[in-house]
């Protein structure tokens, strides 16, 4: 009688068993980086508005730190931005550090002038 022997049997399931895992495991790495891309496509969203205002109220920014909150697609992500002199008195270095859950996730920096 021609069959297959238990060993036979458990090798057939240990490969399977490793395989899955490491379709589990690139899965769940997937989504992980799906994740972070579109935590930084808002957080720059939300950095890129903050400079926006700053440009489109018409004074120079005073120097000093500012922060608020930005509502992107259902997510709060926390603003700061920083107002820095430069050599030039009529422009300000303008830094935009956004963050989500106490974590850091990108910055922009632009230089604003006097209009």
């Amino acid at each position: 009688m021609a069959g297959f022997t238990l060993v036979e049997i458990l090798v057939a399931l240990a490969i399977v068993a490793v395989s899955l895992a490491a379709g589990l495991r690139s899965a769940n790495t997937l989504i992980q980086n799906s994740e972070r891309q579109s935590d930084a496509m808002l957080a720059q969203i939300c950095a890129e508005n903050a400079l926006a205002r700053l440009r489109l109220s018409g004074n120079l920014p005073g120097v000093g730190d500012s922060e608020s909150e930005c509502q992107q697609a259902g997510r709060a992500y926390g603003v700061l931005v920083s107002v820095r002199p430069t050599p030039n008195p009529g422009f300000r270095r303008v830094d935009a550090r956004v963050s989500r859950e106490a974590v850091y996730l990108l910055q922009f920096s632009t230089i604003v002038g006097r209009h």
